[in-house]
């Protein structure tokens, strides 16, 4: 199990948590260091996300589909044109953390 480490700017503290504790995290392929466009979403927390999704969507979801994203390895890419990657994660606490790759 691997732990990811959040800074919490209402507290000031940095809280710990491992991977487990994540909700989604989505991919930038091709990041142009302005604005995240998501070409890759995934969603991998735990208490029945598939139901929370079609509650929230109030409709059916294929479960083949949702197969595809519910996944912590991404699918494969073309190498992005800019070199950058950006890969967003956010936890079940809302935290948001962007991190940015360079390729190449």
């Amino acid at each position: 199990m691997k732990h990811c480490v959040f800074y919490d700017p209402t507290t000031g503290q940095i809280r710990s948590s491992s991977t487990d504790d994540i909700a989604c995290w989505f991919i930038d392929t091709d990041y142009n260091g302005e604005s995240v466009f998501v070409r890759h979403a995934y969603f991998t927390g735990g208490d029945e996300p598939y139901e929370k999704l079609k509650r929230a969507l109030r409709a059916e979801i294929d479960e083949g589909a949702w197969s595809t994203l519910y996944s912590t390895v991404s699918r494969p890419f073309a190498p992005p044109e800019t070199e950058k990657i950006a890969v967003k994660v956010i936890n079940l606490y809302g935290d948001e953390v962007l991190k940015v790759f360079t390729l190449g």
